[in-house]
This record gives structure tokens, C-alpha cells and sequence, in this order.
């Protein structure tokens, strides 16, 4: 079930410049593949419509849209995110409007990434995104910019551990989780850490790769601030290779190594070797985001999405029972430890 009217949409696209002709048959809604987007296509004009179903960020929706319309204009220089072509301001249903408002973007024409093979051309997506100039401190809102991006990941996850407690999990998994969570707490980055424009939900699942072998960023909510390698780590660790059941991979120590290898080719040498010594605390910590996220999930995904696919849902509740199962936690923790 859609978190929209159609008409609605309809309605509020119509108003836009240069689509007050717009059929209705030219909208054509799209299977739900994530949990926070309804998607709409507009047929024979390269563009799709992104609909917000709630804020991942806990975001009111009026500052939750210009949160993403900033983070897509921010990345298009990157080349390798879709260009944001207009906002679709929040209205009340009651008065035929899209509550969360909406986000008219260009059409990326892709197929879904296959690991290992496409994680070379993420990778380059990734890098061509953190070596966009950094805009000066004052200049960064409304995006994200946390002073220490390692101890505001730590804080994230401190926030939403208080999930762990409510999941029901084995004491076994419990107890790794804590030890984690004190080795966390513990770890010290030598040096400054370097911020560039980060995608932070970059999961596999939302790239497309072009008829070229291009990869496209195409789900930017999140975009912040931070450290380059809180990317490298959501990019490929099990828990997000598995999100994606059209992904749905698990990378070796080696190919992740070649990702990161393929990472640092593409990116000024001065700051593949800045980021170097932060891949295996932020590895830790990238991780214990998604499993802290995902603990939130087992507790409230039913209320979180509602009308989702029961196959998307499915998907969703035996991807957080997996990664939350002590003998997963212990397997996956070996990649820094």
C-alpha cells in the first residue's frame, strides 16, 4: 500500500511549470524496494517522483525535505547521483496534498549492482563523492556536520542501543554486542579525521549500474558530513550486502580489500592515507549502527512502514533475525578484531 494519494500526486505535479498537460496515465508507481520511499516514474520524461513513507532521521517533513533537496543538490557535482529537478512542498491529505511532500529527481535507467564485480565502480561513485570541495563549516547546513564524526557515530549508536534490550536476543548475542560496544567506547583515532560529503545509506542495494558500468548513488536522505570510511564500511559489510534481497551477497576479506583498493585509486593520495588508520574502528562502528537499527526494526518495523509487501517485510524481518544471531555477530566481528 502506497503512503499517498495518486491523485494527490497527481495534483501537486500539475502545478509544477511545464506540466500542467501531465495525464494521469503518464505516472507509473513503482514496486517498494526500501522502507522509507514510495517512487513514482513519470513516463516519457527521464524523472521519478521520491515520496518520503516517514524519516529515517526523525525529521519533521518540512525539514526533512529540505534536508534531502540540499543532499542532492550537494552530490549532483559528484556526477554520480540523479539531479534534483523540483520540491513538492508537504500539504494535508485533507486537502489533497502529500502529507511528507515529495522530490522530483532525474531517472537513473540501471540494473542492480552484482558483488563482487560492480563494487570497483561503487567504489569510484564513493570516491567521486567525497572528493566534491568541502563547503566551509558555516556553509554546511542543513546537512550534518558533526565536529568529530567518529564520536557522533558513537553517540548514534548509544542512542539506539537502548533497542538491544527490547529485541528479544539470545544472551549470547547480547553479550558479544556489549563487548563490542565497550571496544567502541574505547577505540581513540590517532589524528585529525578527515570530513568530506559522506552518502552514509549506501548499501548496494541503492546503486544502479548504467548500461555503461556506471554506478549511481540514488538514495541520499542521509547524506552528512563525516569520514570517508563510515562509507567504505556500509558499502560492504555482510550486513548491508544483505539488504538488498535483489543484492543479497556476501563479500570475502579479499574482495573487500579490493574495494578498498579500487576506493583509493580514485581519491587524492593525501587522503586515502587520512582515512587509512579509521577503516577498522569505523568498521566496528558503521556496523553496530546497522545492528542497532536493524535491533529497532525486530521491535517496530510493522508501525515504522506500514503497507510494506509481505515479501519486502519478510525480507526485512529474517535479514535483522540473521545479523542479530550470535553465531553472525561473532563471524562478522572477526574482520577487525
Amino acid at each position: 500500500m502506497p503512503s499517498f494519494s495518486l491523485p494527490a500526486l497527481h495534483a501537486a505535479l500539475a502545478r509544477l511549470p511545464g506540466f500542467a498537460a501531465l495525464p494521469m496515465d503518464a505516472l507509473e508507481p513503482l514496486p517498494l524496494k526500501g522502507v522509507a520511499h514510495d517512487h513514482v516514474r513519470l513516463r516519457g520524461h527521464g524523472l521519478v517522483v521520491r515520496i518520503p513513507r516517514w524519516s529515517q532521521m526523525g525529521l519533521d517533513p518540512l525539514t526533512a525535505l529540505d534536508h534531502q533537496a540540499a543532499a542532492f543538490r550537494r552530490a549532483e557535482p559528484s556526477g554520480h547521483t540523479p539531479r534534483l529537478a523540483a520540491v513538492l512542498p508537504p500539504a494535508p491529505a485533507s486537502e489533497n496534498g502529500l502529507p511528507l511532500g515529495a522530490l522530483l529527481v532525474g531517472e537513473i535507467v540501471g540494473r542492480t549492482p552484482r558483488l563482487p564485480d560492480d563494487m570497483p565502480a561503487i567504489a569510484r561513485a564513493l570516491a567521486a563523492l567525497h572528493r566534491l570541495p568541502l563547503l566551509p563549516p558555516e556553509e554546511r547546513p542543513p546537512l550534518p556536520a558533526p565536529a568529530d564524526p567518529a564520536a557522533a557515530l558513537l553517540a548514534q549508536v548509544e542512542r539506539q542501543a537502548d533497542w538491544f534490550a527490547d529485541a528479544g536476543l539470545a544472551a549470547e548475542a547480547r553479550a558479544l554486542i556489549e563487548a563490542e560496544l565497550d571496544a567502541a567506547r574505547a577505540a581513540r583515532l590517532d589524528g585529525p579525521a578527515p570530513v568530506v560529503l559522506v552518502g552514509v545509506d549506501v548499501h548496494p542495494g541503492n546503486f544502479l549500474i548504467d548500461a555503461a558500468g556506471k554506478a549511481w548513488f540514488t538514495d541520499l536522505e542521509k547524506l552528512q558530513y563525516g569520514h570517508p570510511a563510515m562509507d567504505l564500511a556500509h558499502a560492504s559489510l555482510y550486513s548491508s550486502t544483505k539488504w538488498d534481497p535483489a543484492v543479497d551477497a556476501a563479500l570475502t576479506a579479499a574482495e573487500v580489500a579490493a574495494f578498498h583498493e579500487s576506493w583509493a585509486a580514485a581519491v587524492p593520495a593525501e587522503l586515502a592515507g587520512a582515512v587509512r588508520p579509521g577503516i577498522k574502528p569505523l568498521r566496528r562502528l558503521t556496523w553496530l549502527r546497522t545492528l542497532s537499527w536493524m535491533a529497532r526494526w525486530s521491535v517496530k518495523g510493522a508501525t515504522l512502514s506500514p503497507g510494506m509487501p509481505d515479501s519486502l517485510r519478510i525480507h526485512m524481518d529474517g535479514h535483522a533475525a540473521d545479523i542479530l544471531r550470535a553465531a553472525r555477530i561473532e563471524q562478522v566481528r572477526r574482520d577487525w578484531s
